[in-house]
């Protein structure tokens, strides 16, 4: 029980810090705005998904359950770690900072997520037909 309140001491320090963080900011709406989006598209649009192709996904059986929920709980963190280069407006002014061409490597690892998925789960199918016939 002393280390569950250590820990939540700990969360409400690093929430004071955080806080105090913001408002120094010369414009804190921008980074709030930000917060908010970030929950927004989590709980009204990722969550949602999640659930929706888990209970899909229920009837295809226990094997198969967490597969596409794990690949879209993958895909989904990725594109929330690269949105700020995909929403950046234009160019940059120094080609150093963004470097790359971000919308299609994102383009290419949500491919490779989706490939690898079908792969997986027509390889399980595969393989439970392979094996009914051999009874």
């Amino acid at each position: 029980m002393v280390f569950r309140y250590a820990v939540g001491g700990f969360g409400v320090v690093v929430l004071a810090f955080g806080g105090l963080l913001l408002v120094r900011e010369p414009e804190p709406w921008r980074i709030a705005v930000w917060s908010a989006a970030g929950v927004l598209v989590h709980d009204g649009l990722i969550a949602p998904l999640i659930i929706g192709v888990g209970a899909l996904c229920a009837a295809a059986g226990p094997r198969l359950r967490g597969v596409p929920r794990a690949a879209l709980v993958v895909a989904g963190s990725l594109t929330l770690i690269a949105l700020p280069p995909l929403l950046r407006p234009g160019g940059v002014a120094n080609a150093s900072v963004l470097p790359l061409d971000y919308p299609r490597n994102w383009l290419l690892a949500m491919a490779v997520i989706g490939v690898l998925t079908a792969g997986y789960v027509g390889a399980c199918a595969w393989g439970r037909r392979r094996a009914a016939r051999r009874r």
